[in-house]
């Protein structure tokens, strides 16, 4: 039986962190589902449909990974997918109590889900998506902090 993963969140845009930690995450599992949340709460800056296509560009060369996007209650999302074992990346202190809390949230609305944290490497550690919208918003170069297999796409183009 395969041992598989599943690694949520909003990816706008997918950063050079969430690739640490999918490469992290597939050392420990057959299979890693990358699982895209609409999150209009959120008002993410790039569409649905853009950020699949960003996270789909930028893990094209790494086996064992699947992308699909969400709009559920990400439990019952995972449990669709009979997947029982949630990814999630730690960057800083302040990270593990929104983190923590979200972990025994998921536990309470399915007893079976278990999360697992991951660090990504010091390098990557201060980068977040919000840093990079904020960087694109203001004209700044922030190539060195996503993958370059989403470069066209965040440029506007296909």
């Amino acid at each position: 039986m395969k041992k598989r993963a599943i690694y949520p969140g909003t990816f706008d845009p997918i950063s050079n962190g969430h690739i640490d930690i999918i490469k992290r995450a597939r050392k420990l599992f057959d299979e890693v589902l990358i699982a895209i949340a609409s999150s209009d709460e959120k008002k993410p800056m790039f569409t649905l449909e853009m950020r699949v296509k960003m996270v789909k560009a930028a893990v094209k060369d790494i086996d064992g990974i699947k992308v699909e996007p969400f709009s559920n209650l990400m439990v019952d999302f995972a449990s669709s997918k009979n997947i029982l074992t949630v990814i999630r990346g730690l960057r800083a202190v302040s990270d593990f109590e929104f983190e923590l809390q979200m972990g025994y949230a998921n536990a309470s609305l399915n007893r079976e889900i278990e999360t697992v944290y991951l660090m990504p490497s010091l390098k990557n550690a201060f980068i977040s998506s919000s840093v990079i919208r904020s960087i694109l918003k203001h004209s700044g170069d922030a190539s060195h902090l996503y993958p370059k297999e989403i470069e066209q796409l965040l440029k506007g183009g296909a």
